[in-house]
């Protein structure tokens, strides 16, 4: 693709970005779990009137089972549901919890808005990428460790503003979140 806003023919994604990762060619045989495809299924089959329906449930299991999103499971997902890929890719750039790339395995995610932020939690945040060694955020806010342990990010409101500061670590929620507790949180994951 000489022009970086033309159409890759292969995936009908726009652009240099939406290139499938060494080792994973456009149209290649995926290497799914057993039962994957077979608990696509069993969600397609909650939504009779439209397969389209199914999307948001399948994104969800292709992150949590691939740990990102890649330009082969938007293409995968978007031949399941008999979509066009471009139908897909809207929903993972629209929804901030969609990752297009690999995280850290241990997700730290600390909240932002106004009564985290009273309450410290950019400092905490700080603390958490001190702690965890991590690198500056990237493009997409996300400080991630050189081992790929570790990715710290802000996110928008977490929903416990009387408890603040609040993160999460990968799908658990702490409230009250001082340094010294994040140091004890880190040893719990670790």
């Amino acid at each position: 693709m000489s022009n970086p806003r033309a159409v890759d023919p292969a995936t009908q994604l726009v652009g240099p970005e939406h290139a499938f990762p060494a080792g994973e060619a456009a149209g290649a045989p995926l290497a799914l779990p057993a039962g994957f495809e077979a608990q696509c299924d069993e969600l397609i089959s909650h939504y009779p009137v439209s397969k389209r329906s199914a999307s948001l449930p399948l994104l969800h299991l292709w992150q949590e089972t691939f740990g990102h999103i890649s330009p082969s499971g938007i293409e995968w997902i978007a031949k399941k549901l008999e979509l066009q890929p471009i139908n897909i890719l809207e929903l993972v750039t629209f929804y901030p919890m969609f990752r297009q790339h690999p995280v850290g395995r241990i997700q730290i995610k600390v909240c932002r808005t106004l009564s985290c932020a009273l309450a410290g939690s950019y400092a905490l945040c700080d603390h958490f990428r001190q702690a965890c060694g991590t690198a500056e955020p990237d493009a997409h806010g996300i400080a991630s460790s050189p081992d790929g342990k570790y990715a710290v990010e802000f996110v928008e409101c977490i929903a416990s503003c009387g408890t603040a500061p609040v993160i999460m670590i990968n799908d658990d929620f702490h409230e009250a979140v001082t340094p010294a507790r994040a140091d004890a949180l880190l040893r719990k994951y670790d």
